[in-house]
């Protein structure tokens, strides 16, 4: 059965094995998030869970929002999202980080970083050109192509903004779950800056 929360990053620790060896794991909070809809075949078209996360001010939200939330007794939410195949839960019930074990394979989406806008080479990561010697080429984007078609090609390597995009990182591995502090520890890093939203949910591609 697939399993997912939604939780705040918090930023990055490291911490010691059974067998002594060191390894550097993300701290993500997952305070309990409540089932605000269950969504069916008959009423919605498809099947989905529907789970709001982080309370937000009642001056914040409009009355339609507020009338959502009433049906499963919880507070306006700051972020709602949808998990699928997920069975056995009802509206008002609760998520919290005991559904996940250590060990558990789960892949980790995030916002990255805005970087604004960036050269081709920190973008891309391509090569710059000689630094001396009375070169004029040294952090451009190089060629624009052929001569013969007269433009440049859709998706040609340019400068432009970087950062800021939804990235999922597949088959991540939970190293330690803290009920009591509604924190888990995911094995090496995940996208995002701190305090940023992060979805965990159980891996698609897992090796059964």
């Amino acid at each position: 059965m697939t399993k997912g929360i939604l939780g705040k990053k918090v930023g990055m620790t490291q911490i010691f094995t059974e067998t002594g060896e060191l390894i550097p794991v993300t701290v993500i909070e997952a305070t309990p998030n409540v089932v605000l809809q269950v969504k069916t075949v008959e009423n919605d078209g498809y099947e989905a869970v529907q789970v709001g996360y982080q309370d937000k001010r009642e001056v914040l939200s409009n009355k339609p929002a507020k009338a959502h939330v009433a049906k499963a007794n919880t507070a306006p939410k700051r972020f709602i999202r949808e998990f699928k195949n997920i069975e056995g839960l009802e509206v008002g019930s609760e998520i919290k980080v005991d559904v996940f074990n250590a060990g558990d394979v789960v892949d980790v989406t995030g916002t990255t970083k805005g970087k604004g806008f960036q050269g081709v080479i920190k973008r891309h990561g391509q090569s710059r050109g000689p630094m001396s010697h009375g070169s004029r080429y040294h952090r451009r984007p190089g060629s624009m192509g052929p001569v013969a078609p007269n433009r440049v090609f859709k998706n040609k390597h340019l400068a432009g903004r970087m950062g800021g995009n939804r990235v999922t990182i597949q088959n991540l591995e939970i190293a330690r779950v803290d009920a009591k502090r509604n924190v888990i520890l995911i094995k090496g890093n995940v996208p995002g800056a701190k305090k940023s939203l992060i979805t965990i949910k159980s891996a698609v591609k897992a090796a059964k």
